[in-house]
């Protein structure tokens, strides 16, 4: 292969639309830290940052090599071809890569560690483990249904109040809910994924939610996802910020186009241009929200 057929392949591997999971909470946290402390650490923002790519793309090659290695990847896959799948690196290769990764992402997290005291520590670490445990290891999340609990939490609630306590020393409630709809809408990607996988899943025994309770309800889980994201935002009504409310809403065509699309199209490579949609109106709504906080 050509070295810049290699690049190419590896840029692949990282799964570049999906990333936005590691942008948005970063941008929200910093955004309600400087709204409401006038406070931005630019050495939390950058090293939480990459620590949190570090982490996904870590994640995203553990299952690429797993998910082979397990059989849910074959050439029966209808999803962007995997590079372990698709004969571009051997498996070791890719888990190789995986652990360089995390490697990054721990070198990156000493800095927030030594700034944030030891519930960092177990962030740190269990962020770290999960990246491999979701596909690997005796309890693989993606194998039991747990992966959508695996994302709402470490790419969301985790994420965000981490972020949040690392700019500003302290915690309150709104901050949980910032990372529950920032959670809910990284999920509504992997719940895309799942329902575009459900007959190759099935077949690999990878019991996603969509595999154990069907694809009717992979269809009702996102629609639910959505709904409970900007039904949220009502809090920050509550609490005086006008702004989330009003600019979110100009991400929701993006929502209403993913519900309507899986709703009236079946498994198939089309959802991969959805998946691209869900990643955007992630993305739109990180932005209009922490714009909207800004602004109040």
């Amino acid at each position: 292969m050509k070295k810049h057929s290699k690049i190419k392949a590896w840029v692949l591997s990282f799964r570049v639309k999906t990333l936005t999971a590691s942008v948005v909470p970063i941008l929200v946290a910093t955004s309600l830290a400087w709204a409401e402390h006038s406070r931005l650490d630019y050495q939390v923002f950058v090293l939480t940052l990459l620590a949190s790519f570090f982490i996904q793309i870590g994640t995203n090659l553990f299952n690429d090599a797993i998910d082979f290695k397990k059989g849910a990847d074959t050439e029966e896959r209808i999803g962007p071809k995997r590079v372990t799948q698709g004969g571009y690196f051997t498996y070791k290769k890719v888990l190789f890569m995986a652990v360089f990764f995390l490697v990054m992402a721990f070198l990156c997290g000493v800095p927030l560690v030594i700034k944030g005291g030891w519930p960092f520590i177990l962030i740190g670490a269990t962020s770290i483990f999960l990246a491999y445990g979701y596909t690997g290891g005796p309890f693989p999340l993606a194998y039991l249904g747990l992966g959508d609990l695996f994302v709402i939490l470490y790419f969301g609630v985790i994420s965000v109040m981490g972020v949040y306590y690392l700019h500003t020393g302290t915690l309150h409630w709104g901050i949980a809910v910032a990372g529950l709809q920032v959670g809910l809408l990284a999920t509504v990607l992997l719940a895309v994924n799942n329902l575009r996988d459900f007959e190759q899943d099935r077949k690999a025994n990878k019991k996603t939610l969509v595999v154990r309770f069907g694809s009717s309800f992979g269809q009702f889980e996102i629609l639910f996802l959505y709904s409970v994201a900007y039904i949220l935002n009502f809090y920050w009504l509550y609490k005086g910020f006008y702004g989330p409310l009003v600019l979110s809403l100009l991400s929701l065509p993006l929502a209403i186009y993913v519900v309507r699309f899986v709703y009236s199209t079946k498994p198939s490579p089309l959802y991969n241009s959805c998946l691209a949609k869900a990643s955007a109106s992630h993305i739109a709504f990180g932005i209009l929200f922490s714009a909207g906080i800004l602004i109040g």
